[in-house]
């Protein structure tokens, strides 16, 4: 009887590790077509948000962004992002702000027309989110930034009959590092990207 109840007992321990093991490898982002897919730009956005003068977390937003997506849903590891952000598509709620934000004291549009941010490494975090590791460059200066993503759907969009999947991500840069000083520490360093990325499969 004991030897019965130890075998029983062994087997249930490893069903239950098996289940945690079968747990773990579940993939990241499992209802979505792996694929090559475009950055659709008309609903994708880029916003930041840095502490004013110790009184408001001001925000604003960078439109016509570009670039792509190689999704592997089975093996999220193996996906790739490149996205390229027109510094001068910047906007704020002020004209006068964010003309201010294209000039050389600021983003320097001119001189350094995009900002850009390409994958080195994934890490799945969980069902549906993801660390990006990779290496933005903004006014010049390229550092490695971590982004957190997350899913948010996918499917066919009704309108123009694209497979088309979502996500967001957030992350944290400190413009200082890239050579962005004006008004330090009034305005702060920190800046808090949040990007909501909508990618059409490509056809």
């Amino acid at each position: 009887m004991m030897t019965s109840m130890t075998s029983r007992l062994a087997i249930a321990t490893l069903g239950l590790a098996l289940s945690v093991s079968a747990a773990h490898a579940a993939p990241a982002f499992p209802s979505v077509e792996s694929g090559h897919y475009a950055v659709e730009p008309g609903h994708t956005q880029v916003t930041f948000s840095v502490l004013h003068i110790g009184f408001t977390n001001y925000s604003g937003l960078f439109s016509n962004v570009s670039g792509s997506l190689d999704l592997n849903s089975a093996h999220p590891e193996k996906s790739k992002l490149d996205v390229t952000i027109p510094v001068s598509s910047v906007q704020t709620t002020s004209s006068v702000l964010t003309g201010e934000l294209k000039e050389a004291n600021w983003l320097d549009a001119t001189q350094f027309p995009n900002a850009t941010f390409v994958s080195t490494q994934v890490v799945p975090t969980g069902k549906g989110t993801a660390d990006i590791k990779g290496n933005f460059t903004l006014h010049g200066v390229t550092k490695p930034v971590t982004l957190h993503a997350r899913y948010i759907g996918s499917g066919v969009n009704p309108l123009d009959k694209a497979y088309t999947v979502g996500f967001e991500a957030t992350g944290t840069i400190q413009r200082s590092q890239y050579g962005i000083k004006t008004y330090l520490p009034m305005i702060g360093d920190d800046v808090t990207l949040s990007i909501a990325g909508a990618f059409e499969k490509a056809k």
